[in-house]
């Protein structure tokens, strides 16, 4: 059965409009929205059941995806954390502010010619919405710089926080080996009472999760359903039980959140969005060792990769009444960029000229319109990529209308392909379009030179292998 079949089955498009409602205390109807931004770590593009897994048991999201509108033309903005949320929260490519890699020590910042955290003045999406009356609220993974002086989420915009890689306000560890495992459940439970407390009241809330980033440990209990998958006649746990039961329990969590705001009589005036923030980590990672098989569908590359799966996710949006139920937009090219754009416009916020976001209004496909982009979506990874030769990809990369052009700074590895026919990157056309790789290689390395410069690995952009050598 193929995916549209799929998310069409079973449900009415007014069964898709109640999921999991069992409402009470209807309340009134507001002119704007709520927003619930669901962001998992590392998850991949095909981990789920309604993007084509079979074999990880995903029925919330899935049910999610029959209630509303999925995306298959979503990317994020960068291949790994940092990179992505910045993006995500400033609606800028993320290089613009010098934030290449993952915020780390403040050592390992400087050696990347990175800050120590993202610049609270920067214009975000939760400041904005917080000058504009909405209450705002961040649980979860923060990952936008942490360590001595760092600002907190709340110098940002945010109201009410409690996340972990930041400071202020932490989730409870304790210690508990297990800690990893059960943080969907606090992190939910948290947002959970932020919606309740500001029920009568616009809210936007980040809930951005812990996992399937490693180092995953589910406990014996999250494992069960995944039994089959262990390895016979040795005493160990296999690689598929340990990720799948990471990726069921957050799902089996986002139901338990979404059934809340149904039971609170707030489904009609809140809009909830999930996705990922990169491709799933590699095997090669140490602390993947055990569990790094996260899909990426039919996508090449993988985590750090500039390929489709590294930067290409799930993006799912519900809104009854204002998004299409059941629907698969194939069409829209949407990034995490645009995020900022599309929030303020749907809850009526004009953008201040100093935001000057490098993404755009996206809103008309998130309302059952799809449109095409004006605007290119530009990436730079300048650091070296694990695992299989096959995701090694060239510095930088550019996608515009139906092409992805990837190439180095020096125009070695030039790779054009058309995205649309060819999703798996495998038929380099360059060779075929001068005139479009010349286009778009002036376009990308214009753009490229306009970033805050810093050191390069010397690995970056290389798919060079040892090959044997005789005397």
């Amino acid at each position: 059965m193929n995916r549209r079949n799929f998310l069409r089955q079973s449900l009415s498009a007014a069964a898709f409009a109640g999921f999991f409602s069992s409402a009470v205390d209807a309340a009134p109807v507001k002119s704007r929205p709520n927003i619930v931004f669901i962001f998992a770590d590392d998850l991949g593009w095909g981990d789920l059941g309604c993007y084509g897994n079979r074999q990880i048991k995903t029925p919330n999201l899935d049910r999610l995806a029959k209630a509303g509108t999925l995306f298959t033309q979503f990317y994020v903005n960068g291949s790994v954390c940092s990179p992505s949320r910045t993006a995500i929260m400033t609606g800028h490519f993320p290089a613009r502010h010098r934030v290449h890699g993952h915020f780390a020590s403040h050592k390992q910042n400087q050696a990347r010619a990175m800050p120590d955290w993202l610049d609270p003045k920067v214009p975000t999406v939760t400041r904005l919405l917080k000058k504009a009356g909405y209450v705002t609220g961040h649980f979860g993974k923060w990952h936008l710089g942490s360590g001595a002086g760092a600002p907190t989420p709340g110098d940002y915009g945010i109201d009410e926080h409690c996340t972990v890689n930041s400071s202020g306000p932490q989730l409870e560890d304790a210690g508990d080996q297990y800690f990893r495992a059960k943080s969907t459940a606090q992190i939910v439970d948290t947002t959970i009472r932020f919606i309740e407390k500001n029920r009568d009241k616009p809210f936007y809330v980040n809930v951005w999760t812990l996992v399937p980033h490693a180092t995953l440990h589910p406990t014996d209990e999250q494992m069960k359903p995944y039994s089959r998958y262990a390895p016979a006649g040795v005493p160990y746990r296999g690689v598929k039980q340990i990720y799948y039961a990471s990726v069921s329990d957050l799902d089996r969590e986002i139901g338990r959140l979404i059934r809340r705001i149904d039971e609170l009589g707030l489904a009609d005036n809140t809009l909830v969005a999930f996705s990922s923030d990169n491709g799933p980590e590699d095997l090669d990672i140490r602390n993947a060792v055990h569990s790094g098989i996260g899909s990426t569908g039919p996508f090449r590359g993988r985590k750090r990769s500039l390929y489709e799966g590294g930067v290409r996710m799930p993006f799912i949006v519900r809104w009854p009444g204002r998004t299409p139920a059941a629907k698969v937009d194939d069409t829209s090219v949407m990034a995490g960029v645009d995020w900022l754009a599309t929030v303020c416009s749907l809850a009526g916020v004009k953008l201040p000229a100093d935001v000057e976001p490098d993404g755009e209004d996206m809103s008309a496909a998130l309302l059952g319109k799809p449109k095409p982009r004006s605007r290119p979506l530009m990436w730079e990874w300048r650091f070296r990529i694990f695992g299989e030769m096959t995701n090694k990809c060239p510095m930088l990369a550019i996608r515009e209308r139906n092409w992805k052009l990837l190439m180095n700074p020096d125009r070695s590895r030039v790779e054009l392909y058309d995205i649309v026919k060819d999703p798996t990157e495998v038929d380099n056309v360059a060779e075929r379009h001068p005139d479009l790789v010349r286009e778009l290689s002036e376009e990308l390395l214009g753009w490229q030179k306009t970033l805050p410069g810093g050191p390069v690995e010397p690995a970056a952009g290389s798919n060079a292998y040892p090959w044997p050598k005789g005397n």
